[in-house]
């Protein structure tokens, strides 16, 4: 089994009295996808941040490639080989596809004050780096705004990748995406890891998951309910354990307890009812 690249080790995160994140363990390979999965409050985006950069730990360690990191800064994360696509994608619409490509690493011509885009270059690694991820465009000079919402969201990874990614962390891709653009980007995130990276996919779409999963690692609450390997843990089991079967039951306990009460209540008994009712 190949060395980790990522590795978090009893980390967690607070923020005040808030308990964000406790005593999480997750070990990310090369060429694998993990799947981060969990509720709305489960922990998911501080998670992320961490390995972004954004937020420090605080307890526990993070390692990048077997060596104790303290990522200071989302450039920092960037430069080691961590690289995140977020929700918003950070695309500009009225932008072409090949600007949207390299925005912020722009490749010029010329010298000094004459620089310039280098436009042709740009088209042409743009249209590359998208064909490669099974993504075909008429046009580099296509707005990015006239794309789909797939297209757009492979065209964040395939910039992402192009610019040397190591590990790939995707926030909910597929969120606001249709049955037919989720399958296009599944396909570019199965894609990614035949390339050799690590893709962390952050969902809570357990569907959509589970086709290009390797791993799961389920967190509740801002714990982790344990990582388990795709062979070893069936779809079932998984919606099971995102749905919290035991929480709902007991809430379904409650909610009929209280209906009893309530009954009870509006509805009195024969002997209290009024001699005049008879």
């Amino acid at each position: 089994m190949p060395n980790t690249i990522v590795k978090l080790s009893n980390v967690s995160q607070f923020f005040g009295s808030v308990i964000a994140l406790q005593d999480i363990n997750i070990e990310i390979y090369p060429a694998e996808v993990h799947c981060l999965l969990g509720d709305n409050g489960a922990g998911k985006s501080t998670l992320i941040k961490i390995l972004a950069g954004i937020y420090q730990p605080s307890q526990g360690e993070v390692r990048f490639e077997d060596q104790a990191v303290r990522l200071k800064s989302a450039k920092q994360a960037l430069d080691l080989g961590i690289a995140t696509v977020y929700q918003d994608l950070a695309l500009v619409p009225l932008m072409s596809i090949s600007r949207n490509f390299f925005m912020g690493r722009e490749i010029t011509k010329g010298w000094g004050p004459l620089r310039y885009f280098d436009v042709t270059t740009a088209d042409r690694i743009a249209m590359t780096g998208l064909a490669e991820m099974g993504i075909q465009v008429r046009d580099p000079k296509q707005l990015v705004g006239t794309m789909s919402g797939g297209e757009q969201q492979c065209l964040a990874i395939a910039r992402a990748i192009y610019f040397g990614a190591k590990v790939l962390i995707l926030d909910e891709p597929t969120a606001a995406l249709g049955v037919k653009q989720s399958a296009i980007v599944l396909k570019v995130i199965a894609k990614a890891r035949s390339r050799g990276l690590a893709v962390i996919f952050i969902t809570h779409n357990v569907h959509h998951a589970y086709p290009v999963a390797d791993k799961f690692t389920l967190l509740n609450r801002g714990r982790s309910l344990g990582t388990y390997q795709k062979q070893n843990i069936a779809r079932e089991e998984v919606l099971e354990m995102m749905s919290g079967s035991a929480e709902l039951a007991e809430m379904e306990s409650d909610m009929n307890e209280y209906e009893r009460d309530s009954t009870t209540k509006n509805c009195p008994s024969l002997s209290e009812a009024s001699p005049n009712d008879n």
